[in-house]
């Protein structure tokens, strides 16, 4: 019941949506950040 709300409404569709862009969001500052500090740790 919950999944056919959740994928079937616009709302649901705008949530899941919303969080999966969080979520990459989250991974890609992660792993640049992560890229950014080796960077850092190199020069000195």
């Amino acid at each position: 019941m919950a999944f056919k709300v959740l994928f079937g409404s616009d709302a649901g569709l705008l949530s899941v949506f919303t969080i999966g862009f969080i979520v990459c969001m989250g991974v890609f500052l992660y792993i640049f950040m992560r890229k950014q500090m080796n960077k850092e740790d190199s020069k000195h």
